[in-house]
């Protein structure tokens, strides 16, 4: 694992979810991360649209002369559901390059509470936090020329999880997303993740401990995975001679 102690984020992405049929608790704690972002001089990368909890984060960001970068889908600004007070609105065709751009442009990652969307994007980024497969004294390609590609000479390059090294947190308020840190907990007790990998999900009821926290996480270390074997190497380079 990899420390950053009081690493800084000039962006963070932050998902919840997009009905106001919702707790005002929820709705406040949405304007409470904005302020706090805000007040910190992280920019917010959100989801674009202008109702519910994301609405609320966005606005409160902007009534504090915050940055908002709003990722959004075309067909949802033909249905005049886009935030249209944000700093900057990228407009894209598809939900997933959505998803890519955002994560692109941010530092980290924090899930209010939302629905199967939100528990989608959260499992996606933590995931692509989470370390794979990595050689750490990579396997020599039987050629003698160097490839083209220089993932071809370790299998790690085609096969580790490790898209992004960027943190990822819930904020839990009132309990929301207790029982998937306790599915987080079962999945390691049966064997289905790692210690490391359950621990990566952070989580606090509180917006400035949660940042906090995320300043601070350790993540996966590219060079504490385990080493590709010569046998699983020529698999994958057959495959990418292809």
């Amino acid at each position: 694992m990899s420390r950053e102690p009081g690493r800084r984020f000039q962006r963070l992405c932050v998902y919840g979810g997009s009905s106001s049929k919702v707790s005002e608790e929820y709705l406040r704690l949405a304007s409470t991360l904005g302020e706090t972002l805000a007040k910190r001089k992280i920019g917010l990368v959100f989801g674009g649209g202008k109702v519910g909890l994301m609405g609320a984060v966005a606005d409160a960001v902007l009534a504090h002369e915050g940055e908002v970068i709003g990722v959004i889908p075309r067909d949802m600004v033909e249905l005049e559901q886009a935030h249209q007070g944000c700093t900057s609105l990228r407009v894209v065709d598809t939900m997933h390059e959505r998803k890519a751009l955002m994560a692109s442009l941010a530092d980290g990652f924090i899930a209010l509470p939302g629905g199967w969307g939100t528990l989608d994007e959260i499992a996606e980024v933590t995931t692509w936090t989470q370390g794979g497969f990595c050689s750490t004294t990579p396997p020599k390609p039987r050629s003698a020329e160097p490839p083209e590609d220089p993932d071809r000479t370790c299998m790690a390059g085609r096969l580790r999880l490790n898209i992004h090294l960027k943190p990822v947190g819930l904020l839990n308020r009132a309990g929301y997303w207790d029982h998937l840190l306790l599915w987080a907990e079962k999945a390691c007790q049966e064997g289905f993740m790692t210690a490391t990998s359950a621990k990566m999900l952070l989580a606090s009821d509180d917006p400035e401990a949660l940042l906090e926290l995320l300043a601070t996480a350790e993540l996966p270390d590219i060079k504490e995975k385990i080493v590709c074997s010569q046998a699983a190497f020529d698999k994958v380079e057959a495959k990418v001679a292809k």
